[in-house]
């Protein structure tokens, strides 16, 4: 199967484009988009994290659940949304602990292009949703396709680190091996949990100093 996707990415999963779930949801989402209700992100932006971060440029690996499931809001990459779109809660809690962490100053917009092309991998765990109907593709494969691509992140590469806020994501990166990669987690920066250990976190400096110790350049957060 041809998947539109960063070269890099497509000869590491190109076992996991073979496989038979990987087939029926191919189908069910190329039905989704072809029906009345709109689904999120854009069809040309559902590999967007693979696509601004080739495979062996990951140095920071973030797991989200779902897209945004609002009209402009997803854009491919987990907790980001367009410029001109106003961040959503999670994200201006993010925002506030990267400023309390780093110093750096909050950004004017919600955009984390910036991040992928430094290296972070924003990966939500299903990369398609239907409008306003939070959850809609979940457990039609693609918890399976981004499972495979933490493995094989976990396994071909050394001394990453894995950012997993809530219990969700701590599950989905139960596996990775913490003698070989950095695992941080802490609860979700929604407004329902942030003020129980997210906010405090310190995770952007912890992962900059684990990647400046593996000579590796921090990220600009």
């Amino acid at each position: 199967m041809d998947v539109k996707i960063e070269q890099s990415w497509k000869e590491v999963l190109a076992n996991e484009f073979q496989e038979p779930y990987f087939e029926k949801l191919t189908t069910f989402v190329r039905e989704e988009y072809k029906g009345n209700t709109p689904i999120y992100p854009p069809a040309k932006l559902i590999f967007n994290a693979f696509d601004h971060c080739p495979f062996n440029d990951v140095k920071v690996v973030i797991l989200g659940q779902d897209p945004y499931h609002g009209a402009g809001q997803a854009n491919g990459l987990c907790f980001s949304v367009n410029r001109g779109v106003q961040p959503p809660p999670s994200l201006v809690n993010i925002f506030k602990e990267v400023a309390a962490d780093t110093g750096r100053p909050i950004p004017d917009n919600g955009d984390l292009t910036r991040w992928s092309d430094q290296g972070v991998l924003l990966l939500n765990a299903t990369l398609t949703v239907r409008a306003a109907s939070a959850g809609s593709h979940q457990n039609k494969g693609w918890e399976q396709f981004t499972d495979a691509v933490i493995r094989i992140l976990a396994q071909k590469r050394e001394h990453l680190v894995f950012i997993l806020w809530g219990s969700y994501a701590q599950k989905k990166g139960a596996f990775i091996d913490r003698n070989r990669h950095l695992v941080l987690t802490s609860p979700h920066p929604s407004p329902l949990s942030a003020y129980h250990g997210f906010f405090g976190n310190h995770h952007f400096t912890q992962a900059n100093d684990y990647l400046e110790r593996h000579n590796k350049s921090g990220i600009v957060w």
